[in-house]
């Protein structure tokens, strides 16, 4: 059980969100001792794209 670094944290947030995520990486993920890491990039993850819809939407309007 090797801890993952930030870049192996945000690529298994973002395979987890588009629904990709390998079932051995899903159970590695769930191996880790702390979940803060996954909140935390979950978090920004979900704020940049609220970020991006509403870029969208004020440059379409």
């Amino acid at each position: 059980m090797a801890k993952k670094n930030l870049l192996d944290v945000f690529k298994s947030v973002a395979a987890s969100m588009l629904g990709v995520q390998s079932d051995a990486n899903y159970k590695s993920d769930f191996e880790q001792t702390s979940f803060v890491p996954y909140a935390i990039v979950g978090v920004l993850f979900v704020l940049g794209l609220i970020g991006i819809l509403v870029l969208i939407v004020n440059l379409v309007l």
